[in-house]
């Protein structure tokens, strides 16, 4: 069994009584790294990442289900981290995002709609000489190689 989805099991298992958490990214690292990336639709705490990081630790051992040394991370993606997964885009429909696109395109605006194909911002567009407009943009995921919610402090 591939490592990843041993994690995934485990991971699963721990916060199957709290619907709220999510998966975002479990992936082993070249340099050693476990990284587990979770998330929640109202925020996620430390006391949840140390809960998974305790059971996935404890069963990882148990299982010796890796056998070179590694270090097991658990965090959410942080404030800088990219959008990762339909869940995340969803709990931050409303929030103003930056697209990066695959042919290095850049677009801000309000995240109006995400779904698994194509997400939608609502994007104000400046032209010389004329008043700024509200279009909706919609972006193929394929398209997009990067999401970020922009923060503000106003």
């Amino acid at each position: 069994m591939q490592v990843e989805q041993r994690v995934k099991e485990l991971v699963e298992e721990k916060i199957a009584d709290r619907a709220d958490l999510f998966i975002v990214r479990i992936k082993m690292l070249k340099n050693g790294v476990l990284e587990i990336l979770l998330d929640g639709d109202n925020g996620i705490s430390i006391e949840d990442c140390v809960g998974v990081s305790k059971h996935v630790g404890f069963h990882l051992e148990e299982e010796n289900v890796i056998e070179n040394a590694y270090r097991l991370e658990v965090s959410s993606p942080g404030i800088d981290g990219g959008l990762l997964s339909l869940r995340q885009y969803a709990k931050n429909i409303g929030r103003n995002v930056r697209v990066k696109l695959v042919d290095g395109g850049k677009h801000e605006g309000k995240l109006v709609n995400a779904t698994e194909t194509e997400i939608v911002i609502a994007e104000t567009i400046k032209e010389k000489g004329k008043k700024a407009e509200v279009k909706e943009v919609v972006f193929s995921m394929d398209q997009i190689r990067e999401t970020k919610v922009l923060i503000s402090f106003s």
